[in-house]
C-alpha cells in the first residue's frame, strides 16, 4: 500500500461544488395523502408499546414511525386506507385517537393564534 499525500479541502477555491452549495432538506411521504414535503412540515406518529399510536412533534420518541401531515384530512385518509397499521408494522388495527385529538389541538391553536396576532395588530393601528 501506497502513501498518498491528502489533498486539501473537498471543494477547491473557484470549483463549482464550492460556488453553489445548497443545503439538502429530508424528505418524507405522508402515509395519508401519499405526497412528498419536507420533514419539517410533516407530524410524526409512533406506535407504543400498548398498541395505541401517538403524535411525535418534537420527533425524538423511540421505535418506528410514520409521517403525516399535520390535517385532519391526511388523517381521515390514512384511517380509510389502514396506513397507520401497515407503516408501523402492527399485528392489528391501532388506537389512533390521541393522534386526532392531537390534530384537533393543533387546528384550535393555529385558528386561536391567528386571532391574537389581528388583535394585536388593531391594537397596535389604535396607538
Amino acid at each position: 500500500m501506497r502513501f498518498r499525500p491528502r489533498r486539501g479541502p473537498v471543494g477547491r477555491a473557484g470549483s463549482r461544488s464550492s460556488e453553489v452549495r445548497s443545503k439538502v432538506v429530508p424528505v418524507r411521504t405522508c402515509i395519508g395523502s401519499r405526497r412528498r414535503a419536507p420533514r419539517s412540515s410533516l407530524l410524526r406518529v409512533v406506535a407504543s408499546s400498548d398498541g395505541r399510536v401517538v403524535a411525535d412533534p418534537k420527533a425524538v420518541m423511540p421505535g418506528r414511525g410514520a409521517w403525516l401531515n399535520p390535517t385532519v384530512e391526511a388523517y381521515e385518509l390514512a384511517v380509510k386506507r389502514r396506513a397507520f397499521r401497515r407503516a408501523l408494522r402492527l399485528d392489528r388495527e391501532p388506537d389512533t385517537s390521541a393522534v386526532l385529538d392531537h390534530l384537533h389541538g393543533l387546528a384550535a391553536e393555529q385558528s386561536g393564534g391567528h386571532q391574537d396576532t389581528t388583535e394585536q395588530a388593531e391594537r397596535l393601528m389604535d396607538n
